[in-house]
């Protein structure tokens, strides 16, 4: 018991010593990341002192850029799932070791996910009335009760899955199925909850028509299951290019049909939508006016939404078509699916649907630039995060940060080892 603790204490030493060695575009990439952070943290000091008075938010638009983020990342979340079903169902080998990469995307999102709504609060502090015993988590009444367990669950079931397989890979050692199996298959459930129940909290509010669909969820999905293997796609091309980890393109490919299949599911469901609001003609159609055409000079997302239905039709070409076969294709193909799938859930989704307001009031929502350095502070955080766990595993999937070489010193045991044949 004891031998084993100071085991596991000494890789979690080697793991965090080796997040600090690199080349000058680590440090570089690191440094800039730290500078946002550094920046958002100063935002957010401010915001805290003055109160949420310091965004563009008011008592008519009570959601903005923060909850816009936080579900588009939740959709990022979830998305982990389409990679962790080839493999454990349909075991598929080129998949094999990448599945941790998207689970640990996945952690980094559920991250953003609790720093966005901790920042949307106007008193973080008082966090612990949400605490069995402490608090009233209102449980099950409330969806936002819902969120938290499914959020924080997730985060868990994912933080073991990752770090007990890593951890077996240090050692040298197979891991034992019933220990981490199980844990696999709950998670695939798990992933979807977490954005259906995010669906249910727009859906659930009665007062806001623009949400009152039963093809949030689903379209909630579709999108999720499109910018999230997009984001593990492009996160798949950088450590290709800055390691020598192997992966192949068969991998990728393998990625770009998910996201291939879930694009165009996504642009269908969004069709449906926009033919249900705009024939139908009535009352509630103000929200989807504003949006797509303006109300009564009042145009400020029409730009936005437009590109990002732009952004998804050309992605969605792409993908369809053999030329996105190419990886520069499938990497322009990717970006233009994630930016346009972040505009479409986000201001595209949550601001609409306090305009106008219940009694009819034209009021619009522009971010402050307090809010958007918060915003870039939490992104910067997470992508820190995400950039962190990749340092620490790629050298253990490697073989390269081992048990076998525990007395080498960090700069020698991270340091890049010639391509395997094999991912496994």
């Amino acid at each position: 018991m004891i031998k084993g603790t100071r085991d596991y204490l000494t890789f979690l030493w080697r793991c965090a010593r080796i997040a600090f060695v690199g080349d000058w575009r680590y440090y570089a990439w690191m440094a800039g990341l730290t500078v946002f952070c550094l920046l958002g943290l100063h935002a957010y000091c401010i915001q805290f002192v003055h109160g949420l008075i310091v965004t563009g938010m008011s008592d008519e638009v009570s959601w903005g850029v923060y909850i816009a983020n936080f579900t588009f990342l939740v959709g990022v979340a979830a998305a982990a799932v389409m990679m962790v079903i080839p493999v454990y169902i349909y075991d598929n080998e080129e998949l094999h070791d990448l599945v941790i990469f998207g689970e640990l995307l996945a952690v980094a999102a559920i991250i953003m996910c609790l720093a966005f709504v901790t920042v949307d609060l106007g008193r973080p502090d008082r966090f612990w009335h949400l605490i069995p015993g402490l608090g009233q988590l209102n449980f099950p009444r409330s969806m936002l009760s819902w969120d938290v367990i499914v959020l924080n669950g997730y985060l868990l079931l994912n933080v073991h899955i990752c770090g007990y397989l890593l951890y077996c890979r240090y050692q040298d050692r197979k891991p034992s199925k019933w220990f981490y199996i199980p844990f696999v298959f709950v998670a695939i459930f798990w992933a979807v909850s977490i954005h259906t129940v995010t669906a249910f909290l727009y859906v659930g509010l009665g007062g806001r028509p623009f949400w009152n669909s039963s093809i949030v969820g689903p379209r909630f999905l579709a999108s999720a299951f499109s910018a999230g293997p997009a984001i593990i796609i492009l996160a798949l091309q950088v450590i290709r290019r800055v390691t020598h980890y192997h992966i192949t393109d068969k991998a990728l490919l393998t990625l770009r049909s998910i996201v291939q299949v879930s694009m165009i599911i996504n642009v269908f469901l969004l069709i449906n939508e926009v033919f249900k609001e705009f024939y139908s003609g009535n009352l509630h159609v103000a929200s989807s006016r504003y949006l797509f055409l303006g109300l009564d000079g009042h145009h400020a997302l029409v730009p936005w939404i437009w590109t990002a239905v732009a952004f998804n039709l050309i992605s969605m070409f792409l993908l369809i078509l053999p030329l996105s076969r190419s990886l520069k294709w499938l990497d322009v193909a990717c970006a233009l699916c994630i930016v346009g799938i972040w505009i479409e859930k986000g201001m595209g989704l949550v601001i609409p649907g306090f305009i106008p307001t219940p009694l009819g009031a034209l009021i619009e929502y522009t971010p402050s630039l307090n809010e958007t350095l918060v915003c870039l502070g939490i992104w910067a955080f997470g992508l820190l995060c995400y950039t962190i766990f990749l340092r620490m595993s790629v050298p253990i999937l490697q073989g390269v940060l081992s048990k076998a070489n525990e007395n080498l010193p960090e700069s020698d045991a991270g340091a890049p080892a010639a391509p395997a044949p094999s991912p496994r």
